[in-house]
């Protein structure tokens, strides 16, 4: 889908202030600052958005595949969903799930059932609300991409802080349809042999400029921008 070139940016988001008491305390995640309150107003509600900070890797991957992100804990699985598929690179042209105490969660298919719960009915925060608790993304039952998906920090903003974005990344995501982890490291040894009988071959299916270590930040958060 796209290679990758760490790139980060930084946003200043500063929340409202409730009229009445009130306890600060600064969270900061990379390039984003803004205070988490700690409300005692009896007054008045006010509603809070939690940010969390997620690291998604790619099982097996040596050197480890990974992204670290922000999403809002709102957010629901079918979100979280192409949230992944934009950070990592993937076309989002397979099937996935997610899994988590020995429960799925994925897009019912009436004519298919797998006792999978559906992933638009829930959310982020119903299943991840501790840090360091993790959940498992499978991608492509095919090839059977694994991630592991951990909860790195809970946040409190505002609304400027709601959106997804990648804080950072290593390494490029795996082409599709190349036969999973294994497959991968076959081709990576591949591409860096040039007088192996499939080298002309793979770079052909490939492209030239294909960069195993690439990853493009930037590219990443302009594609966010449009999920809504």
């Amino acid at each position: 889908m796209h290679r990758m070139r760490k790139k980060n940016e930084s946003v200043s988001c500063t929340p409202s202030v409730a009229p009445v008491m009130s306890s600060f305390a600064t969270v900061q995640f990379p390039g984003i600052n803004f205070s988490v309150r700690e409300e005692e107003n009896t007054m008045t509600k006010e509603k809070t958005i939690s940010t969390y900070q997620l690291k998604i890797t790619l099982r097996g991957s040596r050197p480890p595949i990974w992204r670290r992100f922000i999403v809002p804990g709102s957010m629901t699985l079918a979100k979280l969903h192409q949230a992944i598929q934009i950070v990592m690179g993937w076309t989002d042209t397979h099937l996935h799930e997610f899994i988590v105490g020995g429960v799925s969660y994925g897009v019912p298919d009436p004519e298919w059932p797998s006792g999978s719960r559906n992933e638009a009915r829930v959310k982020v925060d119903q299943l991840l609300n501790k840090e360091k608790e993790k959940l498992s993304y499978l991608y492509d039952f095919g090839d059977g991409w694994e991630h592991v998906i951990k909860l790195e920090k809970i946040a409190i903003g505002d609304k400027a802080s709601s959106k997804p974005r990648c804080l950072a990344g290593k390494r490029a995501c795996p082409p599709e349809d190349c036969g999973g982890i294994y497959g991968y490291d076959e081709l990576s040894e591949i591409i860096k042999d040039p007088d192996h009988p499939e080298h002309e071959n793979m770079i052909e299916w490939l492209g030239d400029d294909i960069d195993p270590d690439f990853f493009d930040i930037d590219e990443v958060n302009e594609i966010l921008l449009s999920l809504k």
